[in-house]
């Protein structure tokens, strides 16, 4: 095997992306590592997908449910906390086995992540007291008077997004265009990445979409999605923008009957998975590129195994 090897699985949603990366680890004395957005979350794993228990049974896995809702993850701590775990790992003899369909995680993993340094906090109370306070537009146009070239790429109405830029701003003194002009720094040069992708066809993983959501629903994701409404927890946080989500809300609300609000998170879930596909397609390169939805087919074992030698 490699001198520093990682394994990175790659997939839209629904492409059986999580069952290969278990396999892979089963076979090759892995652990999974979770490169997902929504699965570093806990009391969602319905909404998220997250491996049940049954799945985490069959091989350790880690990075998974790490954070309540009411935080707001991000790429930069994701990379800290995964670059650990990958380094462990290898003193452990194991072969690190991520996996996930979120691409800015996967190319900070492996090409590296802008050096922006830490947001002070109290700049961060004070833009969160400014939140509350004032209306977001006026946040927004003020991020556009300091940084117009970084308020053009960012949606008026992402809350996340436009406190996130000010943070940084006022932090450093520095435009947020300028720090993504900067060189990339690569936390892990020393590994050796070995990178599957799995992308089916566009109307193979739509249908298995909206057989994921028809799923959740019997699951009880309504239950789930009642539960952190009844907390209190603030709408606007990722969590709560996990896929069917928003429009399940709704129902739980009683703003939306379910079968409308399942349409419209079958559409959303559909667009998403088409961005994550074209991500995939012209932006991750890859040493195996899957076609078809894993369902359990020895080939795609075989050939990993091959390309991990």
């Amino acid at each position: 095997m490699k001198q520093n090897p990682v394994l990175i699985i790659a997939g839209p949603t629904a492409s059986g992306k999580s069952a290969l990366a278990i396999a892979a680890a089963r076979a090759l004395n892995g652990v999974v590592l979770n490169c997902d957005s929504m699965q570093i979350y806990k009391d969602i794993p319905i909404i998220a997908a997250t491996p049940n228990a049954e799945e985490k049974a069959q091989v350790e896995h880690r990075l998974f449910e790490l954070y309540d809702v009411e935080k707001r993850g991000n790429v930069a701590e994701w990379l800290d906390l995964c670059v650990t775990e990958v380094r462990k790992l290898w003193e452990e003899g194991c072969l690190p086995v991520v996996v996930g369909g979120t691409g800015m995680y996967i190319d900070a993993l492996i090409n590296g992540i802008t050096p922006i340094p830490e947001v002070n906090p109290e700049v961060r109370r004070h833009l969160q007291q400014r939140l509350q306070n004032e209306s977001l537009s006026n946040l927004y146009f003020e991020l556009k008077a300091k940084d117009s070239e970084i308020s053009e790429k960012i949606n008026k109405n992402d809350k996340t997004r436009i406190v996130r830029a000010l943070e940084i701003i006022e932090t450093t003194g520095k435009k947020v265009s300028d720090w993504y002009k900067a060189p990339l720094i690569k936390k892990l040069p020393e590994a050796e990445f070995t990178v599957v992708k799995i992308v089916p066809e566009i109307a193979v993983i739509e249908r298995r979409c909206r057989e994921r959501l028809n799923k959740m629903v019997e699951l009880g994701a309504l239950k789930e999605i009642a539960d952190l409404l009844k907390s209190g927890v603030d709408e606007t946080l990722p969590a709560m923008k996990a896929l069917g989500v928003p429009e399940l809300s709704r129902v739980v609300k009683g703003e939306m009957p379910l079968d409308k609000a399942l349409e419209l998170a079958k559409l959303h879930t559909r667009q998403y998975a088409k961005r994550q596909r074209t991500w995939l397609r012209n932006k991750l390169q890859a040493d195996i590129v899957f076609d078809e939805v894993y369902t359990g087919q020895p080939e795609f074992l075989e050939k990993i195994k091959l390309l991990m030698q």
